[in-house]
């Protein structure tokens, strides 16, 4: 049933970072396939009318195929609407895009879309996109702890504004949303040129996830991208390491164990966590290898909701690691890092047997 669910993107962004721009790129080309839009209202979608093929009260088709809408009510009754109507063959779309409000935390919608009875089976997440800019990225990071949770929480960063943004500014910004999340892709786009293929398939989650997916998802170390790679910015100096106390409530953990672990010891790390600390765990996610079982499985959670485990196929047989990584608000280093504490000791024990 999971491959039939709809993928739904999250697409969160930094006030005037450019998440209109980038919507406008999605909808008016052909080639990233019919795509709903889900914005709160249709003015802050900056549609180009020249390209509306029909619209009524309350969808706007565009030339291309794809279609937006604004919420009505609650998000999780605007979702099935448009899923019933996909379901008579009034509309059609293979995707949707949820878009977020400037200030908007990203989790409660992820969340809503896997405790809701009826968008837990229809729909599944493909993965957060957050766009920020580089001429005001710094400082909305300093003024606005919303922009450092949706940073934090993204599977994809957009730097936007490159064009009118110094090389350095860039790369400052860039180190900075590396050190709020290591785990993240980071691209720049101007006016969301270059971005289509990179919106999609961004969870591990998935029944066609590769080995090599699921170890960049749960990697937490920096991964080579566009931006690093790109030769404007080869002669930049340096940046000096900037942060601001906002950053500093964002912390991020991860430990990898050798042997596989006990499915009642790894419930017992999970629980313990979330009860002690719930509302503060941003992500979690990893891949675990319990004992006596040959396929290892795929996990990831925003705070206390987890999505349902993936188990992966074709993972190499010499590799039982276990990879977890945790993103939390309002720790410490040593508090995440001691959370991993009954990890620990089970392979120290593991290791001493042996």
């Amino acid at each position: 049933m999971s491959g039939r669910r709809v993928p739904v993107t999250l697409l969160s962004g930094f006030l005037g970072a450019g998440k209109t721009t980038l919507l406008n790129a999605v909808l008016h080309d052909p080639a990233a396939g019919r795509v709903a839009v889900i914005v709160n209202e249709f003015g802050d979608a900056g549609l180009d009318h020249d390209l509306i093929e029909q619209s009524d009260e309350e969808i706007v088709l565009m030339q291309s195929g794809c279609l937006c809408c604004t919420v009505r009510g609650d998000l999780s009754r605007t979702v099935q609407d448009l899923l019933q109507r996909r379901a008579q063959d009034e509309i059609a779309f293979d995707r949707i895009i949820i878009e977020t409000t400037g200030l908007a935390d990203p989790g409660p919608i992820h969340q809503t879309l896997q405790v809701d009875p009826f968008l837990a089976g229809t729909v599944r997440m493909d993965g957060i996109v957050t766009v920020a800019d580089a001429v005001n990225g710094a400082k909305t990071l300093d003024t606005q702890f919303e922009a450092v949770s949706q940073a934090a929480m993204a599977d994809l960063i957009v730097i936007s504004k490159t064009d009118i943004a110094g090389p350095v500014a860039i790369e400052t910004l860039q180190h900075r949303l590396r050190a709020l999340n290591s785990g993240a892709r980071i691209m720049s786009s101007v006016r969301g040129d270059g971005l289509i293929g990179a919106l999609w398939h961004l969870t591990a989650l998935r029944d066609d996830s590769m080995p090599t997916d699921i170890l960049a998802w749960t990697s937490p170390a920096p991964r080579a991208d566009a931006l690093a790679r790109a030769t404007s910015f080869g002669n930049a100096t340096a940046p000096a390491p900037h942060s601001s106390p906002h950053d500093g409530r964002i912390v991020t953990a991860s430990i990898e164990l050798h042997a596989p672990i006990t499915d009642r010891l790894f419930d017992t790390w999970l629980e313990t966590l979330i009860a002690l600390r719930g509302p503060n765990i941003l992500r979690v996610k990893g891949i675990v290898f319990l004992d006596r079982l040959d396929t290892p499985f795929v996990f990831h959670g925003v705070q206390h909701v987890f999505d349902r485990p993936r188990p992966v196929k074709d993972w190499p047989s010499h590799d039982t690691r276990t990879r977890i990584v945790v993103i939390a608000r309002d720790m410490t280093q040593e508090e995440l890092e001691r959370s991993f504490d009954m990890l620990r000791a089970h392979e120290a024990i593991e290791q001493t047997d042996a």
